[in-house]
């Protein structure tokens, strides 16, 4: 977090083997952090960012669109300003309404206004224009990095790689399984301490494999392979799932190259709707 940012530990990170920073700006407007509920300040924002530069060239941010007070030129500006520091990766993500939030309960309320979809598609076009300008790959539908600075941990998941999570809360995949440690700090050190794994284990049928597959992989620029899906997981998934994209090619949301399906930009805003109509339900 920006306001947890200072130089002492600026230094430590860089005289240490860190390599890459984060930082969870979201925006460079006060009113808007505090829309979020955001600890940090827009100056804190920006003093973050100029004390990481000093000392990394790989670092990435968060910011966050698509609410009604944000407006086209607000956007454009917090766009700018990330620009104006060289980092070489940006993540934009669009704010969710989740339940039982104080957002939610605002909403409900009607003291903020709700969420507006073609706003919000309205941002989202404008941050994939401008950063595509700035030499930015879009190589996942939240994600923008220059060459060579893609997030390889990131990309790990959206490439349906084997990963290990260590820790509380740390999620873990073998290809055919999925597990999640207890979140509860006290009886994640317990367990160890009794030489337990404190996990949650969940087999994953082919169906869900699929699923997770169709997902990721419309989500970014390598696409869905129909040889892929052959070899993973028979001919018949991949029948079923040339007949369920047709429509979306006829109407080019989706674009097909050789035997890789990736999708259009007037699909990218839409992708996570498209992919859950391809997906293979009971």
């Amino acid at each position: 977090n920006p306001d947890d940012v200072s130089p002492e530990k600026v230094q430590a990170w860089a005289s240490g083997s860190v390599n890459r920073l984060s930082l969870g700006i979201q925006s460079f407007y006060d009113e808007d952090l505090k829309f979020m509920n955001r600890a940090h300040t827009a100056r804190e924002a920006k003093r973050s960012l100029e004390m990481v530069r000093r000392e990394f060239e790989n670092v990435t941010i968060d910011l966050i669109y698509g609410f009604p007070q944000l407006s086209m030129d607000k956007w454009l500006s917090n766009l700018e300003t990330a620009l104006s520091f060289g980092i070489p990766h940006i993540s934009a993500y669009a704010l969710t309404v989740e339940p039982r939030t104080a957002l939610h309960s605002f909403i409900k309320k009607g003291k903020v206004p709700g969420l507006d979809e073609q706003l919000t598609e309205a941002h989202f076009e404008l941050l994939t224009a401008r950063l595509e300008e700035a030499g930015f790959v879009h190589y996942e539908i939240s994600n923008f990095g220059k060459p060579g600075y893609f997030s390889r941990n990131n990309t790990a998941y959206w490439t349906g790689l084997p990963y290990l999570g260590i820790g509380p809360s740390a999620h873990s995949f073998t290809g055919s399984s999925r597990s999640w440690n207890v979140a509860n700090n006290t009886k994640y050190i317990k367990a160890i301490a009794e030489k337990k794994l404190p996990m949650t284990l969940e087999e994953l049928s082919d169906k869900d494999r699929y699923n997770e597959y169709i997902m990721t992989g419309l989500r970014t620029i390598w696409g869905v392979s129909t040889s892929k899906i052959a070899s993973l997981f028979g001919e018949s998934y991949r029948q079923y799932f040339l007949t369920k994209v047709s429509p979306f090619l006829e109407s080019q949301k989706l674009s097909l190259a050789g035997d890789i399906v990736t999708a259009s930009q007037s699909g990218k805003f839409l992708v996570d709707g498209i992919a859950a109509d391809l997906f293979m339900v009971d």
